[in-house]
């Protein structure tokens, strides 16, 4: 069985996109105690589920250094993931509250936190081995959930994959080269759930999807 320490991480102190880096230094400045550094994916190595999120939340991974702990997004994120069995102990939204993922890995498209919380193209390009290298190692993967369009994006440029062949849409669902199958869903943001664009019944269909997606 795979342990973490398997799953290839970006290095901490990443250079390879210098706006990433002026804006990651300018934090340290302002929050000296917060993460600051790319986010590595985390959860159960031998997952079947792999969750692809857009990029750290400034005041969430990239404070706290695990994905989506200690933003709103995290809040409707792990509640979903705790009502579908994908989980253990009590997520508090901080990395050090012994909660822990069954089955699920969450990765980013992006891994550092971008200005506006907007990558450009080229960061994504930039960033995407990174994203291709987890995909690989996580050997017992059948579905990946992209949280966005833009992690949508960054998935199928994993796999070779046009947009224009396979579009975005909030419970689309493809069949990836690999036999993998990828269900997207608008992200599980503050916005999108505060205006309605996504509620907790539309997030858990996505899920049931991925469950119905397993098995098949």
């Amino acid at each position: 069985m795979p342990s973490l320490s398997d799953i290839p991480q970006p290095p901490m102190d990443c250079p390879l996109c210098p706006r990433l880096v002026a804006f990651r230094e300018e934090q340290r400045e302002r929050h000296p105690d917060w993460h600051n550094n790319p986010v590595e994916g985390w959860g159960d190595p031998d997952a079947w589920l792999c969750l692809v999120g857009l990029a750290p939340g400034l005041r969430g991974a990239n404070a706290t250094g695990r994905p989506f702990t200690g933003d709103w997004a995290g809040d409707l994120l792990f509640a979903t993931l705790d009502r579908f069995g994908l989980s253990e102990g009590s997520y508090e939204g901080r990395p050090d509250d012994g909660y822990r993922l069954k089955g699920a890995f969450i990765s980013n498209a992006v891994r550092c936190v971008p200005p506006q919380n907007k990558p450009t193209p080229e960061e994504m390009r930039t960033c995407r081995p990174f994203l291709d290298e987890q995909l690989e190692a996580l050997t017992g993967l059948r579905v990946l959930i992209a949280l966005g369009q833009i992690a949508h994006q960054s998935t199928l440029k994993s796999y070779g994959l046009t947009m224009s062949r396979y579009k975005f849409g909030h419970g689309a669902r493809f069949e990836l080269p690999d036999g993998r199958i990828l269900i997207d869903s608008y992200h599980c943001s503050r916005y999108n759930t505060n205006t309605g664009r996504l509620t907790p019944e539309m997030f858990a269909d996505v899920f049931h999807a991925a469950e119905a997606a397993r098995s098949a």
